[in-house]
């Protein structure tokens, strides 16, 4: 097959994907939204197209500061704007002048999809990837899009202006891919999708790789290169900071935590060096029990996950986190906000806690809960562990992933013989 996938190419769940194109030798071009190096997925050609003001990024996804040095003013200010007080202002101001913004790239992206002619086009998510897709893939050349966990629940009512382009995007749109059941419900009833198209739920970085990803392993010189005493209980926070986690809570849960275990570490994955974070540290006074790590290598965080009892997400929106499928792969106990799409993959009580994300007593207490009962993370590694070998093994996932492609390839080289 013949694709072109447009995506952030930075991305880790991106490359998780693409990478299984490109390794099994189809012919793979990649329209990336973000800079990026031209060689950052082996096989696959690369064409840098920095729509929505992306070539200004200075400062990571996760709001961390690439340095482990004092950061600048302007790094702070920069930091600041992506997870600080001014965050909701610059993400509005982004999703308002994002979608106009990137016309300027239309003309650029229809070009080359033309020159390539390919089989399919693939936007990996909708703002702004599926919108620079739906605008510039020819009626002719079927286009895929997917649907990340935050398209609908988050980004696509912020104004009316990202709300047209998101119906328009499903409009167009051939065939849909959502990494959660609620995502193609909500597709179809609320934003234009045709149930009559095809569709699919899969996850979006295609599953998990599950060498990499379980439970065996030593992380003895983990522990110690972390300075965790060998009976430390250990707490992971893997999701570094974006605008829809609350990170604040889970801060302030932590004291509450310690009154009844005081010797759990917590591990805070993507936030060294960030001043909102060492902030509510030095403010709590916990930064005995807390490690503020850099941004991990994807690779490296099953170590993490190994090390880790117990990983918490106090999001507001998901998808299926690929970090929940993660540490449910390593056998780390899950704890997560309340939200529907992650109820498809949690029972509450059974095989992970669900607790309200804007609160630090109901969050304090499911982490307590869970660390009062060992027997309740022995059952749910063991169940967990196996739930994802039988719905989110990457092998699995991306041979229904190729399937779907060639079904789509399939239908519309059917309609223009018609």
């Amino acid at each position: 097959m013949r694709i072109v996938f447009v995506a952030d190419a930075r991305s880790a769940i991106s490359q998780s994907w693409i990478n299984h194109f490109a390794s099994r030798g189809d012919d793979v071009h990649i329209i990336s939204t973000y800079p990026c190096a031209d060689d950052i997925i082996r096989g696959a050609q690369v064409y840098q197209l920095p729509v929505a003001f992306s070539g200004l990024s200075r400062i990571s996804h996760n709001g961390t500061v690439a340095s482990n040095r004092q950061p600048s003013i302007f790094a702070r200010g920069l930091a600041g704007l992506r997870i600080g007080a001014l965050s909701n202002l610059s993400i509005a101001a982004r999703f308002w002048l994002g979608p106009i913004e990137l016309n300027r790239y239309v003309t650029r992206a229809r070009d080359l999809i033309a020159s390539i002619q390919p089989d399919l086009v693939h936007a990996l998510r909708i703002p702004f990837e599926g919108i620079l897709a739906a605008k510039a893939t020819p009626a002719r050349i079927p286009l895929l899009i997917s649907v990340w966990g935050n398209d609908f629940t988050l980004f696509a009512g912020r104004n009316p202006l990202i709300s047209r382009q998101t119906r328009r995007t499903l409009e167009r749109a051939d065939a849909l891919l959502c990494d959660c059941r609620r995502d193609l419900r909500l597709a179809v009833r609320d934003w234009g999708f045709s149930q009559q198209k095809p569709s699919a739920v899969l996850p979006g970085a295609g599953g998990i790789q599950t060498h990499l990803f379980n439970s065996a392993g030593d992380i003895s010189e983990l522990r110690d290169r972390l300075d965790i005493p060998v009976d430390a209980r250990v707490v992971i926070n893997p999701r570094g900071f974006r605008g829809y986690v609350r990170n604040d809570i889970f801060f302030e849960s932590i004291p509450l935590v310690l009154q009844k275990h005081p010797r759990t570490i917590f591990l805070c994955v993507g936030m060294q060096a960030n001043p909102v974070a060492e902030k509510w540290v030095d403010r709590l006074r916990i930064r005995q029990s807390v490690r503020l790590l850099p941004a991990v290598p994807h690779k490296e965080m099953a170590q993490l996950f190994r090390l880790a009892e117990i990983s918490v997400s106090p999001s507001l929106h998901d998808g299926t986190p690929n970090s929940l499928l993660e540490a449910m792969a390593c056998g780390c106990f899950p704890v997560a906000g309340d939200i529907e799409s992650v109820r498809e993959w949690i029972v509450d009580g059974e095989n992970g806690l669900t607790c309200d994300p804007t609160d630090r007593h109901s969050l304090g207490r499911a982490l307590t809960l869970a660390l009062d009962d060992r027997s309740l993370l022995d059952r749910a590694r063991e169940q967990n562990v196996r739930l994802v070998a039988e719905r989110a093994d990457y092998d699995k996932v991306m041979r229904e992933a190729v399937d779907f492609y060639q079904k789509i390839i399939r239908q519309s080289e059917k309609a223009v013989k018609v």
